[in-house]
């Protein structure tokens, strides 16, 4: 595993290298599903770790002597265990995508500035990775809402000479994808506080972002997608990408939407933006029928399904 240059605090360069440690090791844990992470932790043999994907992918309390103890202290000097007498719980996860590695916050994710990880995160990846051969060789390209940073560096690794950035409005999720761009080799990211670009100067030839899209009470900043049904950002994020994509440049947008009576209101409205611009695009799903459980209650109670949403918009030449 190489590591590039090392995070700016010692807890930063601590987290570094327990996460560079267990993946050296073998390490390796896949994300699933709240619902299903629940489930599964539910389970009486799950109720203590009793190893390190259970400590840093599971997030299940564990005793000591359970990790061994160069990474026990790691974890101590990163300030990432609570102690609660003889038993710990990890504070972070560690997740695996393809050979790259990932910190971000344990389960459940309910802070409101929580770092997200999770199923979604893998589609997004996997949807850039198939789109990259057909687009122009970015100069520039930026990941609004980068969370844990995995578009990012899935930009970085396809386009090693673009000058690849980093935005998030929140400073945990910042310094997060610090800490896995230093951890998969690509410290020459930048990363940015900005509210989608609006602190951030200039164009760009590449766009990616996978926002929330959901309607959460809790107004989580991974979660909640603002507006009525949860679009509200993403649309946001076509009109930002409208005014700062250069001629010929694209976006890639992961995103959600609420199917009601079999029409897409979110593709509508994006259609309409992009279609006044002059933007070549398209739309596609990817999944038709993502949580359910959204539509028992709340806003999204008067859709049939929320479906996963892929679209890629070009700027006219």
């Amino acid at each position: 595993m190489h590591i590039g240059i090392k995070s700016s605090t010692r807890e930063d360069n601590a987290l570094l290298r327990l996460a560079a440690a267990l993946l050296e090791s073998g390490y390796s844990f896949v994300t699933p599903t709240p619902a299903t992470h629940r489930r599964v932790n539910a389970r009486p043999e799950n109720a203590f770790a009793h190893d390190a994907a259970g400590i840093f992918g599971w997030s299940r309390p564990f005793r000591g002597g359970t990790l061994p103890e160069p990474l026990q202290t790691l974890a101590v000097n990163a300030g990432v265990l609570e102690r609660y007498g003889d038993v710990f719980r990890s504070l972070v996860r560690l997740s695996t995508l393809g050979s790259m590695g990932f910190v971000h916050s344990a389960f459940p994710t309910e802070t409101s500035d929580a770092v997200f990880f999770g199923p979604d995160t893998y589609r997004f990846a996997n949807a850039l990775v198939a789109a990259m051969p057909r687009i122009r060789v970015p100069a520039r390209a930026v990941d609004i809402g980068t969370g844990a940073g995995a578009g990012a560096l899935s930009i970085a690794r396809a386009f090693p000479h673009a000058q690849t950035f980093m935005a998030d409005i929140n400073p945990a999720a910042l310094r997060l994808a610090r800490i896995n761009a230093d951890l998969n080799g690509f410290s020459k990211l930048a990363a940015r506080q900005s509210d989608l670009l609006a602190d951030m100067e200039g164009s760009f030839d590449l766009i990616v972002a996978n926002p929330p899209y959901l309607a959460d009470a809790s107004a989580r900043l991974y979660r909640d997608g603002g507006g009525t049904l949860g679009s509200g950002l993403s649309l946001q994020i076509i009109k930002t990408a409208i005014d700062r994509l250069t001629p010929g440049g694209t976006l890639l947008l992961y995103t959600g939407a609420a199917i009601i009576g079999g029409t897409n209101p979110f593709a509508v409205e994006a259609g309409t933006l992009l279609g006044r611009a002059g933007f070549d695009w398209r739309v596609r799903e990817l999944d038709p029928d993502v949580f359910g459980e959204e539509l028992e209650s709340g806003p999204m109670a008067v859709a049939d399904r929320i479906a996963v949403i892929w679209l890629a918009a070009t700027r006219p030449l």
